[in-house]
C-alpha cells in the first residue's frame, strides 16, 4: 500500500504502471497473489513488457516464454479478455510471435480460471488435465469420460479455436506442489518447515499416500507407490498433446510432503544427482516410455481423433474404445460412476497428416489397457481384425516397463490392479 517503499516502477509513474483500487488508489489489485498486478492497460507498461520479451529472444536467443498467472496479462478492466491489447500486440509482433508461447492459463481473480480460452498462438498447462489423470489412477469415481478426453489431447477444449493437440501442454507435477513421489505418498500437506503452521500452500491436492503417510519400509507400499508413479509417467508421456515433465520425478524426488517449497533454501528443494544410482530403476522405465513416444507418430498426432475412417477406403477408425469384456464402450459404460477400466485402440494408419515430404504416415497400431482397480482384471482382446498378435511394449507393473510377452487376438490377459498395459500390433 502507500506506505511501502518507493520502489521499480512505483518510484517511475505508480498509476500507470500498477493496477489500483478504483475507489482507493493507495491499494493495489492483486490478482496474482504477490500484492501487485501490472496495468495493461497503459501503453508503456505493454510497451515494456514487448520490448523486453523481443529482447529475450533477439539478444539472449530464448526459444519460447511461460507466462507465470497469464490471465492477469488479458485483465485490460477487470474481466479476463481473450481480445485484450497484450493478446493483439504479441499476435502481431514478427519475433515475439514465432516463438513458443505457454501461458499458465489462470490467476487469483474473480473468473480467472481460463484453461482452453487463450489465442490461436498460445499453448496452456491443461490444469485440467492434471486434476483428472491424478482422480483417475487414485481410484476417484465417474472419471472415465473425462480421463479419455484428456488423454486424446482435450479436443473439447481447444479443437474449436482451430488448436493442435500440441496447444495442451500435459502435465501432472509442476514447480509448485507436490513431487510424484510425494503425490503417491501423503494425503496431506506438510508445509511445517515454512513456519507458517502449515497453513501455506494447496491443501486439495488430489493425491493417495497408498496406505501410509509418508516414509516407510513396508515392501507393498513402496511397490504400489513406484506402480502409481509409473502409472503417471505412462499416462503423461503416451498422451496426446505436449507432455511436460517434472525435473527429478524420472528419479522420484522428494520434498518430505512440502508442497511450497518457494522459501526453501534446503535439502527439501535441492536436487539430489546421487538419485541416479540409488532409484535408476524410475529412470529406466522413464527413458523406455519416452523412447516409444519418439518412436511411434500414433503417440504424437498433429490432428485431433475423428473416431472415424480416416479416409474412404479405410476399414478402421482412427480410434476405437473398449471395455475390459472387449466390447465397445457404450454410453452407459462412460457414465458408469464406478467404471475404473478400459482399453483404447489407436490405429496407425489412421494418421491424418503426411510427413514433411508429403508422404503419408502410417504406424504402428496400440491397444492400452488402463486398470485403476485395485484387483487384477481380466481384458479380452480385440479380434483379429485389430491385430493377429500383440506385444507388449510397456508394462507399469515391471520396474523397468520392459516384457517380451506377446498375445494372441482373443484371447484374455491379466492386468494387473492399478497398472497399464501397453500393447504393440505384432501382427
Amino acid at each position: 500500500n502507500h506506505l511501502g517503499p518507493t520502489l521499480s516502477f512505483r518510484g517511475l509513474d505508480n498509476a500507470h504502471y500498477y493496477r489500483l483500487v478504483d475507489d482507493d488508489p493507495r491499494h493495489y489489485m492483486d490478482y496474482t497473489g504477490c500484492g501487485n498486478s501490472l496495468n495493461v492497460r497503459g501503453p508503456h507498461t505493454l510497451q515494456l513488457i514487448m520490448d523486453s520479451l523481443r529482447y529475450w529472444v533477439t539478444d539472449m536467443h530464448v526459444d519460447g516464454f511461460r507466462f507465470d498467472l497469464a490471465a492477469t496479462l488479458a485483465r485490460q478492466f477487470h474481466e479476463v479478455d481473450r481480445l485484450s491489447a497484450f493478446f493483439d500486440l504479441v499476435q502481431q509482433d514478427p519475433v515475439v510471435s514465432q516463438v513458443k508461447l505457454i501461458a499458465e492459463p489462470w490467476d487469483v481473480g474473480e473468473g480467472g480460471y481460463q484453461v482452453g480460452n487463450f489465442p490461436g498462438l498460445w499453448t496452456e498447462w491443461n490444469g485440467k488435465y492434471r486434476d483428472t489423470v491424478r482422480d483417475y489412477w487414485r481410484g476417484e469415481p465417474a472419471t472415465l469420460g473425462e480421463f479419455a478426453s484428456r488423454f486424446t489431447g482435450s479436443s473439447d477444449l481447444y479443437e474449436a479455436t482451430g488448436r493442435r493437440p500440441s496447444a495442451s501442454i500435459n502435465f501432472v507435477i509442476a514447480h509448485d506442489g507436490f513431487t510424484l513421489r510425494d503425490l503417491v505418498s501423503y494425503n496431506e500437506k506438510h508445509n511445517e518447515a515454512n513456519g507458517e503452521d502449515n497453513r501455506d500452500g494447496e491443501s486439495h491436492n488430489r493425491s493417495w499416500n497408498c496406505g501410509v503417510e509418508g516414509p516407510t519400509d513396508d515392501p507393498e507400499v513402496l511397490e504400489l507407490r513406484g506402480r502409481q508413479s509409473r502409472n503417471i509417467l505412462a499416462t503423461l508421456v503416451l498422451s496426446q498433446g505436449t507432455p511436460m515433465l517434472a525435473h527429478g520425478d524420472e528419479l522420484g524426488r522428494t520434498q518430505q510432503g512440502n508442497n511450497n517449497v518457494y522459501c526453501q533454501d534446503s535439502e527439501l528443494s535441492w536436487m539430489d544427482w546421487s538419485m541416479i544410482e540409488k532409484d535408476s530403476d524410475l529412470l529406466d522405465f522413464t527413458r523406455n516410455v519416452i523412447t516409444l513416444r519418439r518412436k511411434h507418430p500414433v503417440f504424437r498426432r498433429r490432428r485431433f481423433f475423428e473416431g472415424g475412417p480416416i479416409r474412404a477406403r479405410d476399414q478402421k477408425r482412427d480410434i476405437a474404445w473398449f471395455t475390459p469384456a472387449g466390447e465397445e464402450m457404450t454410453p452407459e459404460d462412460w457414465d458408469s460412476g464406478f467404471g475404473k477400466s478400459l482399453a483404447v485402440y489407436l490405429n496407425g494408419e489412421g494418421i491424418p497428416e503426411p510427413d514433411q515430404r508429403g508422404e503419408r504416415v502410417v504406424d504402428d497400431s496400440f491397444l492400452l489397457c488402463f486398470n485403476a482397480h485395485h484387483e487384477a482384471l481380466d481384458f479380452t482382446l480385440p479380434d483379429a481384425d485389430y491385430a493377429a498378435q500383440w506385444a507388449v511394449a510397456i508394462d507399469t507393473a515391471i520396474p523397468s516397463g520392459l516384457s517380451d510377452a506377446v498375445h494372441d487376438a482373443g484371447t484374455q490377459i491379466s492386468v494387473m490392479g492399478r497398472s497399464l498395459l501397453v500393447l504393440r500390433r505384432a501382427a
